[in-house]
């Protein structure tokens, strides 16, 4: 029977501190203009429908010392002409997926079990525990991978640390610049992928995962940049230590990679 190590990032959109004055609200004025003169560039057609939906969903903005400062949709967050003004958005066999071809951002990339946003609603803004964020895990697990929330509650979900990165993706359109949020559930489970999210997955060992992934970038099909940083700095000391995790939990740090 496998047991599956499901790691997971839930995100926080991320925006350098701003004063409520005048000056902010004429700043603002500007990046909408720019915002259309950018969005218009961008073949709408050639994306799937489900996914450009997904996008007016409102992410948490935060400072880069995940801070609340705001929110703001999915697609202004991932332009990648406002990453670059400063927004940044929030047998113990590891369960590997490869990303939707339908994905706006990083299609086809290789990442870990599932990616996402906390949403700036009630009941996943509260920064206790980052229940917050442990709820959006489910709410994503259960799109993504068909998951129960039942199946996983809360208590089962295990925070581990947060580290901020920025990366573009292939098109130069989109991007990414967050906080992230990386998540350990530990457990056999059953899924039933969202084909529109998730086009291929697998169950992995520790040994075989890095060839394998160095095999399909070979072949085209690189992985995120954000799995990319797990691997080199956190996947095998926790995957080393799956009963002794909570020696390795850093709720309060921010890994600035």
């Amino acid at each position: 029977m496998k047991v599956s190590t499901i790691f997971n990032q839930f995100f926080k959109c991320n925006q350098c501190k701003l004063t409520l004055t005048s000056p902010r609200i004429r700043n603002n004025q500007r990046h909408s203009v720019s915002r259309k003169i950018m969005t218009e560039k961008i073949d709408w057609s050639r994306l799937d429908p489900f996914q450009i939906g997904l996008l007016q969903e409102q992410c948490i903005l935060v400072d880069e010392n995940d801070k609340i400062v705001g929110f703001d949709s999915k697609k202004h967050c991932h332009l990648m002409e406002n990453i670059e003004k400063g927004l940044l958005h929030r047998a113990n066999e590891f369960l590997l997926t490869q990303r939707s071809k339908q994905k706006i951002t990083f299609p086809n990339y290789f990442t870990n079990t599932c990616c996402s946003h906390p949403l700036y609603n009630a009941m996943e803004i509260e920064e206790k525990d980052a229940i917050g964020v442990r709820r959006a895990a489910q709410r994503r697990l259960n799109l993504e991978l068909g998951i129960d929330p039942l199946e996983i509650p809360l208590s089962e979900i295990k925070f581990m640390t947060k580290f901020l990165y920025k990366a573009e993706s292939s098109d130069s359109f989109w991007g990414e610049h967050e906080i992230d949020y990386a998540l350990i559930i530990h457990k056999d489970i059953h899924i039933d992928p969202d084909p529109k999210e998730i086009q291929s997955w697998l169950y992995i060992d520790r040994q075989t995962i890095v060839p394998y992934l160095e095999e399909q970038k070979r072949k085209g099909n690189p992985t995120t940049p954000w799995f990319q940083i797990i691997l080199n700095n956190f996947l095998f000391k926790w995957w080393d230590n799956l009963e002794d995790l909570d020696a390795f939990i850093e709720p309060n740090k921010i890994h600035r990679l």
